[in-house]
């Protein structure tokens, strides 16, 4: 009883802000804001940019994660530390960080000029930008599905002339593929949400985090709340849906 009342306020902690979101959004704003085209763009844009770069640095991340399972190494550890910094370091701090990196004046951001692509100020700085404060939850997934999968399963494929790519494409990603997913969909939930390291990056374009920041700002809480109210309740849609594959 005691556990079940203290999971209960804790349940609560997490529902009330939610619910009193939409309590208190008047509904007859509610319309006007689905339909206003620069909250449809800035959802729009938080969904896409957090998807492409998901999926862009999972090309990188998971062959870490194998690395980091079944490889001993110098530095190691090391290594396991500062994946996780993203996530210690103040976001706004991370922007900066991401900003130094793809600024005009850095080396990154003089090839992207060569190119034509622009960095600074463009949904490809806001990918790099939500990609950095979330790739470790997709690495960390991916790096503990692969350690659960026993290795003896991989050196018997092995000893019965299984190359060691088809080993990991055939035994080991698919045994690790439901955390594998499981990372992915964090990844995609704490880029989408990110504000500090956007809105340094890229303040236009504006995410969805940003939109509604701006509002508030610019014309208080009644103004801001339909335009939260709405890009919570499409993350959780989405959340839910991923959920619900990732299992099945």
């Amino acid at each position: 009883m005691v556990f079940a009342f203290l999971g209960g306020a804790l349940l609560l902690f997490i529902i009330a802000p939610i619910a009193g979101l939409y309590l208190n959004a008047p509904l007859s704003s509610w319309t006007e804001t689905v339909a206003d085209k620069s909250v449809q763009d800035s959802i729009w844009l938080s969904l896409w940019t957090s998807m492409a770069g998901t999926l862009l640095f999972s090309l990188l991340a998971i062959p870490l994660a194998y690395i980091l399972a079944r490889k001993k190494f110098r530095f190691k550890s090391l290594i396991n530390g500062l994946i996780d910094v993203p996530i210690i370091i103040p976001h706004s701090a991370a922007g900066i960080a991401v900003l130094g990196v793809i600024s005009r004046d850095s080396v990154l951001g003089q090839a992207a000029d060569l190119v034509g692509l622009k960095l600074v100020g463009n949904p490809s700085g806001i990918i790099l930008a939500m990609a950095f404060v979330s790739i470790p939850f997709l690495i960390n997934a991916a790096r503990d599905g692969f350690c659960a999968v026993p290795e003896r399963l991989e050196k018997i494929a092995l000893s019965l002339g299984a190359s060691p790519v088809r080993v990991f494409f055939t035994i080991s990603l698919p045994l690790a593929s439901r955390s594998i997913v499981s990372g992915l969909i964090m990844m995609w939930a704490r880029g989408m949400s990110e504000f500090g390291a956007v809105v340094i990056v890229a303040y236009n374009p504006q995410t969805a985090p940003v939109m509604i920041f701006e509002r508030f700002t610019s014309f208080g809480l009644k103004y801001s709340l339909p335009a939260a109210a709405i890009f919570v309740a499409v993350s959780l849609l989405i959340f839910i849906i991923l959920r619900v594959i990732s299992k099945k």
